[in-house]
């Protein structure tokens, strides 16, 4: 994303005392422009660490134009919409809009809570009676499920864009993640991990440590729930729940874990927001204490969601950008 670090790794790269090499970038489908300088943050000899620009975006070439015939090629997010106030993970619809919420402060509704955003960025405003709404979820049947951490419930959204309470009493309600059964797991920032069945009955299934902002939930196809939930400490977890409420942490290496997803090939990803390390992990599942990966670079971010008809969005607590 615009603003993330990225890591050029070589050799011979030349550092002298009138700074490091010079950089720059330029769009793949425009050999015509002029190449964009490019900030460079660190140099060595064996590594020269960039600052990506906010243009162009796209695949683009990375060049050093002291070396010619020196190139690697990247992928740049755009700006899809920006305005917004997200906490957890947007959602997509079995139609390819993108649901995005302005949750507002602690407490309060405003007078637009959700919104639909098309691939071309144009948003449609949804003017519901949900206060702080949180995180989003589609149901197997395409329905759009909605989570306040004003009341602590999980609303539906029907088809004519009206709202209905699915399940209350529910704490702070934040993540939501469905199994595709039906069968939905709210994920209560205090520390409980609700789950609600077709029939619309709570279950408490877990109890993990609360979360300073939000739960973050997603089921995976090992018919698991995964589960992040950010605490004050160095280092936090992501954590594993089995349908009998059992639960053990993957992996203990993040900073500031928020939204997670996994990808069709059934591939774990999670957001990690820490100042320093902030960008997309994917995170292996066949590992006693899971070593994240890290997949993409950008300054900060609280969720993602993988495009059914292909792609990517990535958001920041206000921005969503789109990876094609």
């Amino acid at each position: 994303m615009p603003g993330g670090r990225v890591t050029l790794r070589g050799r011979g790269f030349h550092v002298t005392e009138a700074g490091p090499p010079r950089v720059a970038i330029r769009s793949v489908s425009d050999d015509a422009a002029e190449p964009t300088p490019v900030r460079v943050v660190a140099a060595s000899a064996e590594a020269v660490v960039i600052a990506v620009p906010d243009a162009p975006t796209g695949s683009v070439w990375i060049t050093l134009p002291d070396e010619p015939g020196v190139q690697a090629r990247l992928e740049v997010g755009h700006v899809l919409t920006t305005g917004l106030h997200q906490v957890d993970n947007p959602a997509f619809d079995l139609a390819g809009r993108l649901w995005v919420t302005q949750s507002g402060g602690r407490d309060t509704k405003v007078s637009v809570p959700l919104y639909r955003v098309g691939r071309n960025g144009v948003r449609e405003p949804l003017s519901v009676e949900v206060g702080n709404p949180t995180s989003l979820a589609l149901a197997p049947d395409g329905a759009m499920f909605v989570s306040s951490r004003f009341d602590g419930h999980v609303y539906r959204v029907a088809a004519d864009d009206s709202v209905e309470t699915y399940a209350s009493d529910l704490g702070g309600a934040t993540g939501l993640a469905f199994a595709p059964d039906g069968t939905l797991y709210v994920g209560d920032r205090s520390g409980t991990i609700f789950r609600v069945t077709t029939d619309r009955r709570v279950e408490n299934i877990a109890k993990l440590p609360a979360s300073v902002a939000a739960f973050h939930l997603a089921y995976g196809p090992d018919g698991c729930l995964y589960v992040a939930a950010p605490t004050l400490a160095t280092h936090d977890s992501i954590y594993r729940v089995t349908q009998t409420g059992s639960t053990r942490a993957i992996t203990s290496r993040f900073g500031r874990p928020q939204g997670l997803a996994f990808d069709r090939t059934g591939t774990l990803f999670v957001v990690d927001a820490l100042a320093g390390s902030a960008g997309l992990y994917r995170v292996p599942l066949d590992a006693e204490d899971a070593v994240p990966m890290l997949a993409l670079s950008a300054p900060t971010l609280v969720g993602v969601a993988f495009d059914p008809l292909g792609g990517m969005v990535l958001a920041s607590s206000e921005t969503i950008w789109r990876l094609e």
